[in-house]
């Protein structure tokens, strides 16, 4: 018997003012990507609330019976400022609004908030290592890999599969975390070639997940027992160009080394 979603929707949360300040940092030639908060208290931008705003309104536009019935979202503001903001155009009957440590940012430890140029000038070595290990398996000192986000997705998985099986769910995260759920859920499509690392880096490599874009997932009955989750659509902006909000796919603050 499947236990999988209806219906599956991942969204990066609108631009934020790390992004900003990543791109400020880049222009200037700088080593450090200057903010004042703590990661999991970067806000929205002014841009960003705009995008998030336009999400709401495509998802709200929704028929009734299509709409997201259970919202998970990263404990990040940017994130959850994103989250609410579906949930308050939408909320209706039982809608579950759940906040899930799992689907917090890659952690980079040492290099956090640190440009490209700043890790080459200050830990040569770790750049180094990062280059003959591939991001995918690098873990920078104090940080995560691609990996050790990919695990933590399987239990969160689980946990979906297990207490949110024939509901429409949407999950509220960040670029990297999209980019591991593809190459976890596409395992399971038995009508594709299976993800692996270098087609998940491929995939980045193409170009970044877009700030409130949406990638869809339906669920594939293949016999009366079993069934899986069948991408519909990636990286999909249409939700933001429709209310006519500038599309950003810059970053988030530490990606300049994901």
């Amino acid at each position: 018997m499947q236990r999988w979603p209806s219906k599956l929707w991942l969204v990066r949360h609108g631009e934020s003012a790390g992004n900003v300040a990543r791109d400020a940092a880049h222009v200037a030639g700088s080593e450090d990507i200057e903010i004042d908060a703590r990661d999991v208290d970067v806000p929205l931008s002014r841009l960003g609330h705009s995008q998030a705003a336009a999400l709401a309104h495509w998802f709200a536009s929704m028929a009734a019976e299509d709409r997201p019935e259970v919202i998970l979202s990263s404990p990040y503001l940017r994130a959850r400022d994103t989250a609410n903001a579906v949930y308050n155009a939408i909320k209706a009957g039982s809608i579950q609004e759940i906040v899930d440590e799992r689907l917090r940012e890659r952690e980079f430890g040492i290099l956090d908030r640190l440009t490209r140029l700043g890790i080459e000038q200050r830990h040569p070595e770790l750049a180094a290592a990062r280059r003959l290990m591939g991001k995918f398996y690098f873990r920078p000192p104090g940080g995560e890999s691609w990996c050790d986000v990919i695990l933590r997705l399987r239990g969160l998985l689980d946990t979906v599969s297990l207490h949110y099986s024939d509901k429409r769910v949407l999950i509220v995260s960040h670029q990297v975390v999209v980019l591991c759920f593809r190459y976890l859920i596409e395992k399971l499509d038995e009508a594709i070639e299976k993800l692996d690392e270098a087609s998940i880096l491929a995939i980045d490599v193409e170009g970044d997940v877009a700030n409130c874009s949406v990638t869809e997932y339906g669920l594939e009955q293949t016999r009366e027992d079993a069934a899986f989750l069948k991408l519909e659509r990636y990286n999909f902006i249409l939700p933001l160009l429709d209310q006519g909000t500038p599309v950003t796919m810059a970053p988030d603050v530490r990606v300049a080394a994901r």
